[in-house]
């Protein structure tokens, strides 16, 4: 009896599933559906990912007693958020986008939690150990993106990426800006106050993967796969067509090259950012200011920055990217370390050209891949992502020592004119 109302149910939940292939009426609804989800669960996905982002290196330095290593918790965070990328891209690729993105925001709560412990018992190994699970939540909210891209054509592709990514701006923002209040809670239930943006980066997480597991469903990834399955896919006019899938290993090539470059160049300035502030006499407030603008700024401008890349092109939005990028390391590095204003211009900037090529690069890779291993394919590219700000961020720390601020600005900004080559060489991939 059990077994025959099991059946049932899976009969009853198949036949469901199906009713969407043949019908663009129903996967219209399921794309606009799936975008609200997702900028929902990004909301509170911001306000984790803001948490280490602003107080990450100072907790370091105050555990460690030494700047040298302040880029270290950068590094473990992109490390750890690498192999997040990898086994949330696969876990999405066989189950689903529902799966995959609540389990990498569940493990992301996790290790904001182990984060909160390290500094009550002052215990670096286990916030190294922490810092690297909370990578998690990071690398999550970064393919969180790739959910809204797939039931939409090529004409919406950029403008789904940013709407979603929009929606991340108001937990990003607030995430900063509530460094202080966070950092008082935590004292008075006896916590150190650089652990109390952590306690927020726990909930924030948690309560992202509760929404998307209750709330994702019918899961678009396993819609779009039985639609591709069938040789259909939608059109540009939003109805059922038969489509070629085919991958374009020139187009995955160039737009993981656009994101690895970008992230390496913010992922260096704005790590050391906060520790170039607290030596010009800056306090934990105006850190937490220029980094919500900063974050504001990657996230924030992503509603047009869509439209910008489905209407002007791929190539180009990347080539304002890298431009924009080297503007940000100029002005960051000869702004006076006690002007607040330069360098919230400077870190703005920084946003805006990491958001022109995050959008551009992501458009790119959905462009040239199937959705038989699209997932598997973009949590591959993350993870690329993710080694590339690891490596900024460990190195950050040390050219800082090794030099200074204004060396790592000049040469962050300088490297971001690599772009200009690669995209040129992309114009064939985007016919």
């Amino acid at each position: 009896m059990l077994q025959k109302d099991g059946a049932k149910a899976l009969d009853v939940q198949s036949a469901s599933l199906q009713s969407y292939i043949h019908s663009s009426e129903k996967q219209k609804t399921l794309y606009k559906r799936t975008l609200l989800v997702v900028s929902i669960s990004q909301i509170f996905g911001g306000a984790g990912l803001a948490a280490g982002v602003t107080v990450g290196a100072l907790l370091a330095q105050q555990m460690l007693g030494t700047d040298a290593f302040a880029g270290i918790p950068s590094s473990l965070l992109t490390l750890g958020s690498a192999g997040a990328a990898l086994f949330v891209g696969r876990l999405s690729q066989r189950y689903g986008r529902r799966t995959g993105l609540s389990t990498g925001f569940m493990i992301g709560g996790l290790g904001a939690i182990g984060v909160i412990l390290a500094a009550i018992i002052n215990s670096v190994f286990l916030l190294f150990i922490s810092l690297l699970i909370y990578g998690a939540g990071s690398a999550t909210n970064l393919q969180a993106r790739y959910a809204g891209t797939d039931l939409a054509n090529r004409k919406q592709r950029a403008t789904a990426i940013s709407l979603t990514m929009v929606f991340t701006t108001f937990g990003a923002v607030a995430g900063p800006n509530l460094v202080n209040v966070m950092g008082n809670f935590a004292l008075s239930i006896g916590v150190p106050s650089l652990a109390g943006p952590f306690i927020l980066g726990a909930a924030a997480y948690i309560l992202a993967g509760v929404v998307l597991f209750i709330m994702l469903r019918p899961d678009p990834f396993v819609i779009a796969r039985m639609i591709e399955a069938t040789n259909l896919g939608p059109s540009d006019k939003g109805h059922v067509t038969t489509t070629e899938h085919t991958e374009n290993k020139r187009g995955i090539i160039v737009g993981a090259t656009i994101m690895v470059m970008t992230q390496i160049v913010m992922v260096a300035i704005m790590t050391m950012t906060p520790v170039h502030m607290m030596h010009h006499g800056h306090g934990l407030g105006a850190v937490g200011l220029v980094i919500g603008f900063h974050i504001g700024a990657m996230y924030l401008p992503s509603l047009v920055t869509g439209v910008l890349v489905d209407k002007l092109g791929r190539t180009t939005m990347a080539i304002a990217s890298g431009t924009t990028l080297l503007l940000a390391g100029l002005l960051a590095a000869f702004a006076p370390g006690d002007s607040m204003i330069l360098l919230i211009i400077a870190l703005s900037l920084l946003g805006l050209g990491w958001n022109f090529g995050l959008i551009s690069g992501t458009a790119l890779i959905v462009d040239s891949t199937a959705t038989s291993t699209r997932a598997k394919t973009q949590g591959t590219v993350d993870v690329l992502i993710a080694l590339s700000g690891a490596a900024g961020g460990a190195l950050s720390g040390m050219i800082v020592a090794g030099s200074s601020y204004l060396t790592l600005s000049v040469v962050g900004g300088s490297l971001s004119l690599l772009l200009i080559p690669v995209v040129l060489w992309s114009r064939g991939s985007e016919r």
